[in-house]
């Protein structure tokens, strides 16, 4: 199975967020959004879930 990832430094905000998250791609999605909702103050929509569905990429494979 693939990984995905998501970088939280890829778009702008007011807290210069840092924050990776790999996994697969729910894991990434579900952990992306409460991420969104309690550091970015997001609301959890759908909408929400899409827009970050659209920023993964895949993951590099880790190093052994």
């Amino acid at each position: 199975m693939a990984r995905k990832m998501i970088d939280c430094s890829t778009v702008p905000s007011d807290i210069n967020c840092t924050l990776k998250i790999s996994g697969t791609e729910d894991e990434v999605l579900d952990a992306a959004m409460a991420h969104a909702a309690d550091k970015h103050g997001h609301q959890p929509t759908p909408e929400l879930r899409e827009m970050i569905r659209g920023g993964l990429v895949d993951a590099e494979p880790a190093m052994s």
